[in-house]
C-alpha cells in the first residue's frame, strides 16, 4: 500500500494518462485510493502547497486563475519576486485578456512592496535607465506590472538598449513576455539565468525536465485545482512514456512506487527506469 501522500498524489496523477480499465486495475494492485472529493483535495492541497519552493513559472501559472484563495496559497513562493507580489496586492489580473480588479485577500491587505524612488524621482523608464547594479535592476523592474508597461519597456529598449542589468532583472520575470525575452539574450550565461530563476518554457518542460520527479509529479497532480488550463500540457508530454514504458503491467506500476520517493531524476527517467526493472 502507498503510505506517502506526496506518491500518492504522483502515482495517481499517473494513472490519470491511461485507460479506464488499465487504470482500475493498477489502483486495485498498488493500493490506490480512488481520486478524492474536490473539497477533500483542495484542502490536502492547502496543507502541501508550501512543502517545497516551486518555479516562478509554476508560480505564475496559478496566478493566472485570477482567484484571491489561490493568490494567497501561492503568495509564499512570490518572496523573490517583488513585481508579482506588487501586482497581487494591487489587485492587478494575471489572465489573458482579463482587466477586471481581482479582489485581494484580507490576509494580504497592506503588503505591497515599498516603492523604490528611483520610480518616484524619474518615472519607470528613466529609473529603468539609471539602474547600475543587479539590486537597483530588480527594484525598478519591479514596477513593471501591466501589459502596457511591459510594451513601454520594449519601446524604450528599442529606441536604445536598457542597461544590462535592467534587462536582466526583467528577463529573468515569468511575466516577461517571450519576444522580449529573446531580444534580451540568448547565450548560454543568459539560459542558466533562466534556469536558475526558474522561468520555463511550458508545463512540458517542466513534466519531462525537471526533477525531482515525485515533487514534479506532485505539483502537476495539485494542479488539477491550481492551474488546470496548464495540466493538459504536461499530460501530452508525459501521456506516450506511460503507455510505452509501463503500459497496463501491474508489475511495473508497482516498481514504480517502490522507487518513486527515493528517485532523483526526472520524470521520464524514472518511468523509464520503473519499466526496465520490471
Amino acid at each position: 500500500m502507498i503510505e506517502s501522500d506526496t506518491t500518492r498524489l504522483a502515482v495517481g496523477f499517473l494513472v490519470g494518462l491511461t485507460d479506464e480499465d488499465t487504470a482500475a486495475r493498477v489502483r486495485a494492485r498498488v493500493r490506490l485510493p480512488s481520486e478524492e472529493p474536490s473539497r477533500l483535495a483542495r484542502r490536502r492541497i492547502r496543507r502541501a502547497w508550501n512543502w517545497a519552493p516551486l518555479p516562478s513559472s509554476v508560480a505564475l501559472w496559478v496566478l493566472e486563475q485570477d482567484d484571491p484563495r489561490l493568490n494567497a496559497l501561492v503568495w509564499p513562493h512570490l518572496a523573490g519576486d517583488t513585481a508579482l507580489r506588487r501586482a497581487v496586492v494591487r489587485g492587478l489580473p494575471f489572465g489573458a485578456g482579463r482587466t477586471a480588479p481581482v479582489p485581494v485577500d484580507p490576509a494580504l491587505a497592506g503588503e505591497e512592496p515599498e516603492i523604490p524612488e528611483s520610480y518616484v524621482r524619474h518615472g519607470l523608464v528613466g529609473a529603468l535607465r539609471a539602474v547600475d547594479s543587479l539590486r537597483r535592476g530588480r527594484a525598478a523592474g519591479s514596477m513593471v506590472l501591466t501589459p502596457d508597461d511591459w510594451t513601454t519597456v520594449a519601446e524604450a529598449d528599442a529606441e536604445r538598449p536598457l542597461p544590462g542589468y535592467t534587462r536582466w532583472a526583467l528577463s529573468v520575470r515569468p511575466d516577461c513576455p517571450p519576444a522580449l525575452r529573446a531580444r534580451f539574450g540568448s547565450h548560454a550565461r543568459f539560459t542558466h539565468r533562466l534556469r536558475q530563476a526558474g522561468v520555463l518554457d511550458g508545463p512540458a518542460a517542466y513534466a519531462t525536465s525537471h526533477r525531482p520527479a515525485l515533487r514534479v509529479l506532485e505539483v502537476l497532480a495539485m494542479g488539477h485545482l491550481m492551474f488546470p488550463a496548464r495540466v493538459p500540457e504536461a499530460e501530452r508530454a508525459l501521456r506516450p512514456l506511460v503507455r510505452d514504458h509501463l503500459g497496463d503491467r501491474e508489475e511495473a506500476w508497482a516498481v514504480l512506487t517502490q522507487i518513486a520517493e527515493t528517485f532523483h531524476g526526472t520524470a521520464p527517467e524514472l518511468l523509464t527506469t520503473a519499466g526496465a526493472l520490471a
